[in-house]
């Protein structure tokens, strides 16, 4: 089984390169990732169980689960304070510049996540998260992407200036585990 968790540790740095190289709105690079291995792991899982416990949260508690048996995670995420200046409104502000203003006035935040977000940048993460399942895909890595490892590491503090994460953990077994799911 040693051989197996080094392949996913592989395909996991080949993951991060793809959301690195995915593409992103005017060409700007917003988007940071960290594999998450070993004992990082487990502080991972303990913090999405303390959350779930928390907040009475029941799928944290299963993600949790799935996190602790899986071989490796990949967490990406999409930095805070930017946006791509095009004063869309998508964010739900007329400027991109009182949408930044108002980033700012949110402290400490109330919520998982941290905005609001320019919707651009967030059309960026979903671009890159989409691109580092596609790579585990093709390597036939067992995965999913989850919300509740995004909130757990933002909650520690990993990927230092991310207002929103993903997290997709990564497993290779003769069973997917994270298809026959209960909670």
């Amino acid at each position: 089984m040693a051989f197996e968790s080094e392949a996913v540790e592989m395909v996991a740095r080949l993951m991060a390169l793809s959301a690195r190289t995915a593409p992103k709105a005017r060409g700007t690079d917003v988007i940071k990732t960290m594999i998450v291995t070993g004992e990082e792991k487990t502080v991972l899982a303990e913090a999405m169980r303390e959350y779930g416990e928390k907040h009475d949260v029941g799928f944290f508690i299963r993600d949790a689960g799935n996190v602790a048996a899986s071989d490796a995670c990949l967490l990406i995420g999409s930095m805070l304070a930017d946006a791509v200046g095009l004063d869309c409104g998508g964010c739900g502000y007329a400027t991109c510049a009182e949408m930044l203003d108002a980033q700012r006035e949110v402290n400490p935040p109330a919520t998982p996540f941290r905005g609001p977000n320019c919707v651009v940048r967030m059309a960026d993460l979903g671009i890159a998260v989409g691109s580092a399942v596609k790579t585990a895909s093709i390597h036939n890595v067992d995965n999913r992407v989850m919300y509740s490892v995004g909130v757990g590491a933002l909650s520690l503090g990993w990927l230092e200036g991310c207002g929103v994460a993903y997290g997709i953990p990564l497993r290779a077994s003769g069973k997917d585990i994270f298809f026959d799911r209960t909670r």
